[in-house]
This record gives C-alpha cells, structure tokens and sequence, in this order.
C-alpha cells in the first residue's frame, strides 16, 4: 500500500498460466484429481432460444435490413450444438451479432466509396471514416467473442475448435509441402 492509499504492485490481470478447457481436463483423466467444474445447464432457467430482438433486423438508411438476426440464429444455433446454448447469456449474442453487422455494413461502405475520401472543405485527400469505424466493431466483436468462447471453453466436455479459417489452410499448405 503507498502513502497515497492505493495498492501498487502485484500480479498483473490475466498474468500466468491459461487454465486448461474442460475436454483437456477430460482428455487427461482428471490429473489433479479434483471435481471439475461446470456449469449445469439443467439449474438454469431459459427457454430453447430466445427470439432475436426487433432491432436486429431493424431497416437501415438504405432500406436493407440489418441482418444481426441471422448472425444472432446462426450464433444460437452453434452454441446449440456444443450444448452451451443455456450457460451464454442472450444479450452477450445479441451485443456480438449488432458488432458483426455493423462491421460487415463498413466493410461493404469501403468496398462501394473506396479507402479514400475528400475533405468537405479543403478538397484534399483523406482517410475514410468508415476503415476506422469497421475496426472499432471488428475489435469490440473479437472481445465480445472472447467472452462467449471462454464459456463453451471452460463448459463443453467435446473439443472445440475456435481456430480461424487460416489455419486450415496453412496446415493444408504445410502437409503438402511435407509429402
């Protein structure tokens, strides 16, 4: 404690050894003979899914619907699958969904008006807004997915692959260059 009164020093958040998933534990036997840990999905109260929420598919300017929902009912639908589908909390896919569309929506702004803008004022070249706004809602969707993996992570007794689409490839690549 500084003179101050505030508490200085110490391990940092996050610092450490990442636990092991579940499926490890259960791969492994159990090696620290301890109960493991797990959500019971039957001690929790919530229907089969819930309905995406009006404003998921709410009309935009362009008079497109947004399409959170079929991210939402895709989301839902995996997490169906892994049996994690009562542990995630409804609003935490709701959240991610709105960050997935709204990048997608930024995505497809850059690819129709260019990387390029030109000042209202001055004429000159800049940036357009629409690249730094589609990275803000990539980063707060990869933060948002953190929190829902961790949960079929720490939840799910079957392995779970949450590896991007890259890696496939440069395995596919690796192997053929082997043999």
């Amino acid at each position: 404690m500084a003179k101050d009164g505030t508490s200085r020093g110490g391990a940092r958040p996050g610092a450490g050894r990442k636990p092991k998933s579940l499926s490890e534990k259960l791969a492994a036997g159990n090696p620290g003979h301890r109960p493991l840990k797990m959500l019971d999905p039957v001690a929790i109260d919530t229907v089969d899914m819930p309905p995406p929420a009006e404003y998921l598919s709410a009309e935009q300017r362009d008079g497109r619907p947004l399409g959170a929902d079929k991210i939402y009912i895709k989301v839902f639908t995996w997490l169906k699958s892994v049996n994690c589908d009562k542990l995630v909390n409804p609003n935490l896919v709701e959240q991610y969904a709105i960050c997935v569309a709204r990048w997608v929506q930024c995505e497809e702004a850059i690819t129709k008006l260019g990387f390029i803008g030109k000042n209202a004022k001055t004429g000159a070249p800049v940036s357009s807004p629409f690249v730094s706004i589609g990275q803000a809602y990539m980063k707060q969707a990869i933060i948002i997915w953190a929190d829902i993996s961790q949960v079929v992570k720490e939840n799910c007794s079957v392995e779970v692959k949450f590896g991007n689409p890259q890696d496939d490839m440069m395995e596919a690549l690796l192997r053929r260059r082997n043999g």
